[in-house]
């Protein structure tokens, strides 16, 4: 096992043993082997693109066969065997379609001859001789860039994935996850052409989160801000995490009148601020915080817990009968669930006993999501030319457990009385409940909802540029990022892709990038790891 995705690798290196997510190495192999044989696939459905050749069925299979390999989304090695071979199946269907049209299929790559074994045992050894990462490329920096590229088309596949099950598609995405699949296997590329693919992964991730956003937006409404209880109420009650609203609304319709209430937890959070979902009386407050703390705040809740695309955790024997998971293929030790029925969700949920009082403790605000903000640009634009704002802060990211995340707490409180605070994603539950006051009525912490949501940061700081007729990098604003998985990865790409710079990254670094590829990043775009809160932002302010 050789697994260094996550921001959360042992040691700071590799994952060798078993990875700190819960993840055992034959997993990894799976997961690994997986992309190989993607990769393998990705080159008849190249050539046949080129002949005009688009199989949209098998293009959404491509891209949740991608997203199954992001961290926490897929841990059952019965099932990832079970793509592989589909996998490989449709590859060679492909190929036999290509040779009727008589193409010369000579493809070079052993990924497209790539047979697997028929017994999952023997899969799991073929996968763990195929040491997918280290034979990327003899050259480290060029290893450590073709990484870069494989994670973030691993986070473009999350939300491409999620906006094309509401019917919304760009060809272009996928053609790109194709040519990526392609450029992991070529030979002799220098750090420009590395470079050069990674832009363009940013490029079609902001594409890819535009999609989503049409597809929430459209469906749901436009995100207002809404306070959402901290407390619960005496009811029978479930609970769902992770990311996809698509879910949430099929609960919440087939919980109507059943007496459950349903509670988010983590990214689901800004869910409660799109007015389609929110006009669902039983839909009713927040509980927790993110995934850092899963184990200790879902033993505590009550009723049936959901767990929605990748945001797992292995969940505690002491509760696992009562998690259920819509995890694409699932993890081996909770209940799978189809995305269009609940029913053993919810019977659970009337089985237990749910919360038997009445609590109160208090609100946090969310929904200041694109829409929402340039509603009131002009009033921002107003204090700040009158000078009672003069900064502004993206804090936000993924989150994870390691302590060196208070950083992100100490940081939003030491920031001036005279800034704002922008956030999105899970990391933002590292301040979410801090109370910053406001500023000519408009709230210093703003939270724009989830990590997708990136797409609404980048409207609102383009927004202002304009408005001030300057540079997304002249405007006084500072981002402040942490991330945890290969979606942040994605979103990081797009920030460079568009040319912002000073953007200070932690915890830690990812061990995917050599020096000679930070050195880069530096150079180019005076990307730095994060410090003190003290002295990030003494600079951050000079600037």
């Amino acid at each position: 096992m050789y697994c260094n995705q996550c921001e959360q690798t042992a040691k700071g290196v590799a994952c060798e043993i078993g990875g700190v997510c819960g993840k055992t190495d034959i997993t990894a192999a799976l997961q690994d082997a997986l992309i190989y044989a993607l990769q393998g696939l990705a080159f008849p459905a190249h050539e046949a693109r080129n002949l005009g050749i688009v199989d949209e069925e098998l293009d959404f299979f491509v891209l949740k066969g991608v997203f199954t390999t992001l961290t926490n989304v897929n841990f059952d090695a019965d099932r990832l065997c079970d793509l592989i071979r589909e996998t490989v199946a449709r590859r060679n269907a492909l190929t036999a379609q290509l040779a009727e049209a008589s193409r010369d299929l000579g493809f070079p790559h052993p990924s497209a001859r790539f047979i697997p074994a028929d017994t999952n045992e023997a899969l799991i050894e073929q996968s763990r001789a195929l040491n997918l990462i280290e034979k990327l490329d003899a050259d480290a920096d060029i290893r450590s860039l073709k990484q870069i590229l494989l994670y973030g088309i691993k986070g473009i596949a999350a939300y491409a994935e999620h906006a094309y099950k509401f019917g919304e598609a760009d060809p272009v995405v996928t053609e790109f996850i194709y040519d990526a699949l392609l450029a992991l296997t070529a030979e002799g590329l220098t750090v420009e052409d590395c470079v050069k693919a990674a832009l363009r992964a940013g490029e079609i991730n902001l594409r890819a989160m535009e999609l989503l956003d049409a597809s929430n937006t459209g469906h749901y409404g436009h995100p207002e801000p809404t306070a959402v209880p901290l407390g619960h109420r005496k009811n029978k009650c479930i609970l769902i995490t992770g990311h996809d609203l698509q879910n949430l609304e099929t609960l919440l319709r087939q919980t109507e009148g059943k007496g459950i209430d349903v509670y988010t937890h983590g990214e689901m959070l800004p869910c409660h601020a799109y007015p389609q979902l929110k006009k669902y009386p039983h839909f009713f407050g927040h509980f927790g915080t993110a995934w850092h703390n899963q184990r200790i705040e879902l033993g505590n809740f009550p009723g049936a817990i959901l767990f929605t695309t990748n945001c797992i955790q292995r969940p505690l024997a002491s509760y696992a009968d009562r998690v259920f998971t819509t995890n694409l293929v699932g993890w081996p030790d909770v209940q799978h669930v189809p995305e269009h029925d609940f029913s053993a969700v919810i019977d659970k949920a009337l089985e237990l006993d749910g919360w038997t009082d009445d609590t109160d403790q208090g609100t946090v605000t969310t929904g200041f999501a694109r829409n929402a903000v340039l509603g009131v640009v002009d009033k921002i634009i107003d204090a700040v030319k009158a000078g009672d704002i003069k900064h502004f802060f993206l804090v936000g990211g993924c989150d994870g457990a390691r302590s060196e995340r208070s950083y992100y707490t100490d940081f939003v409180r030491q920031t001036p009385a005279d800034s704002v605070v922008l956030t999105l994603a899970c990391g933002k539950f590292r301040f979410i409940k801090e109370d910053l006051g406001d500023i000519r009525g408009i709230p210093r912490l703003l939270d724009i909802g989830q990590c997708n949501d990136a797409y609404s940061a980048i409207q609102i700081a383009v927004a202002l540029s304009k408005a001030f007729d300057c540079g997304v990098n002249d405007l006084p604003l500072s981002m402040v990022l942490s991330w945890y998985e290969q979606k942040a990865v994605s979103i990081l790409l797009t920030l460079l892709y568009l040319g912002i710079k000073d953007i200070r990254l932690g915890p830690t670094l990812p061990a995917f990038i050599t020096p000679n590829v930070l050195n880069y990043l530096v150079a180019h775009y005076n990307i730095q790891p994060i410090t003190t809160p003290e002295q990030d932002l003494q600079v951050l302010l000079a600037s």
